[in-house]
């Protein structure tokens, strides 16, 4: 063995990473069917692949569903009245939402072994607290790491939301894992160095994760210990 893989052998799971929406609730199938809804109802098609780049965080695009609809039906249709349609639909969906399958048993089964856990997300304090709080979930996790503690235009896929959990849960890179569902998210835990798993929802399934250290279908795939067994 050589000194690598021994180190690599000796190395300890401290810390589990969750990223929220599309994660621990799916926001992003209310968010992305209420806009194909919209668009359908206007004889367009919401294009996917734009809608993709954005999805957990800033992506590389700027795409915005409202100005793109206004521009296609040729300013007949109101970007603001839009976004407040599609705001107060896809928020009642939301609700509807359960917590994702596996999280609560994933998120019990490291309490138990003593793990440290932190939510990193990309989008804001007022909607992952919340959110969580009304799930019943909030206080498994030691720390929650949002968009209002990095810099405007620092999120996802940038590393900056996972660098900031490491140092708040004081441990290295190599002993965490980190829990995403969107390419943004899967390239920023590898660009942070931390082993990361893929557990797309019915809108990310059709993105490509091929970046992930692990794809999942559902965090009920695999027990903790089985998936903290295949970490390298």
């Amino acid at each position: 063995m050589t000194s690598d893989e021994r180190r690599k052998a000796a190395v300890q799971i401290k810390a589990l990473i969750f990223d929220f929406d599309g994660l621990i609730l799916d926001t992003e199938t209310p968010d992305y069917q209420t806009w194909q809804s919209i668009y359908r109802e206007h004889g367009f098609e919401l294009p996917h692949e734009e809608w993709g780049k954005i999805v957990g965080g800033w992506g590389i695009s700027t795409f915005d569903a409202a100005a793109h609809l206004s521009l296609l039906s040729q300013g007949q249709l109101d970007s603001v009245l839009l976004r407040d349609r599609h705001r107060s639909e896809s928020s009642t969906l939301m609700l509807s939402q359960p917590v994702l399958p596996g999280v609560v048993d994933t998120l019990r089964e490291a309490k138990r072994l003593g793990l440290k856990l932190a939510i990193a997300s990309s989008s804001p304090h007022s909607w992952v607290d919340t959110h969580a709080k009304r799930l019943g979930i909030f206080d498994y996790f030691d720390k929650v790491i949002c968009e209002d503690e990095v810099g405007i235009g620092r999120t996802k896929p940038n590393p900056d939301l996972f660098l900031m959990a490491l140092k708040q849960l004081q441990v290295q890179k190599d002993e965490a894992i980190v829990f995403e569902d969107s390419p943004n998210g899967v390239k920023a835990a590898r660009s942070a160095g931390i082993f990361v798993v893929a557990v797309p929802n019915p809108v990310t399934a059709l993105l490509s994760l091929e970046n992930a250290n692990l794809t999942l279908t559902s965090l009920t795939d695999l027990s903790l210990h089985e998936l903290m067994n295949k970490v390298k």
